[in-house]
């Protein structure tokens, strides 16, 4: 089963962000879509410790420490790029003023619930940052992981075992083995990779998923 690697995934959900979006990028998988954004297409990427207008990341031996993105990663600032306070940067995301935001996850449910600040373990140690505030009040939550877990087990789920981030809230999922959409109806495909058949993808996700 050949899977995408961490960048062709990032390309792939680069490829759905459409001209004009203001757009968040949670920790983790998700920064790598900043390099992956069409140069021609004008998106805004906004960070929750208060940037708006990010680029992609610097090159090796460019890095400026006092510029860094939610993860510490440092980033770079484009042309027209602001400052803001903390507080200013929660404001945008609880007023609704994000069009996306793409986040990591551990679990997330058939009915768009998303787990992905806690796993409930007593040694895990919670990591909720904006998460909360971003899966609600960005018009649209994507949603960017791995199908399985380590073990193998499926990260999509008919009922989120870990504690929630958000109830409904995702409303597209991209993984290293398919596109999935979250519909009043269930789990829809809508791409699957490197030829893997519907039926595999089936087998492997461990809920009912709609063609």
């Amino acid at each position: 089963m050949q899977r995408l690697n961490r960048d062709q995934m990032a390309a792939r959900v680069a490829k759905d962000i459409p001209e004009g979006s203001y757009v968040n990028l949670g920790i983790g998988l998700p920064t790598l879509v900043a390099n992956h954004l069409p140069r021609e297409r004008e998106i805004f990427l906004h960070s929750e410790n208060g940037l708006l207008g990010m680029g992609p990341a610097p090159t090796a031996g460019d890095e400026d420490y006092d510029l860094i993105n939610a993860g510490k990663q440092p980033v770079t600032l484009l042309p027209g790029g602001a400052y803001f306070h903390h507080a200013d940067s929660f404001a945008m995301m609880r007023g609704g003023h994000l069009d996306i935001c793409v986040l990591g996850a551990f679990q997330v449910s058939v009915s768009g619930d998303l787990a992905n600040w806690h796993t409930g373990g007593a040694d895990a140690i919670p990591a909720v940052g904006g998460a909360m505030d971003l899966a609600i009040g960005a018009k649209k939550t994507f949603v960017m992981m791995e199908h399985l877990t380590k073990s193998g087990a499926s990260k999509l789920v008919e009922r989120c075992a870990y504690p929630l981030t958000g109830i409904g809230c995702v409303s597209r999922i991209y993984t290293d083995l398919a596109v999935l959409a979250v519909t009043p109806a269930g789990l829809e495909v809508v791409e699957i990779f490197n030829g893997l058949p519907f039926s595999e993808l089936q087998r492997i996700s461990g809920v009912s998923l709609r063609a």
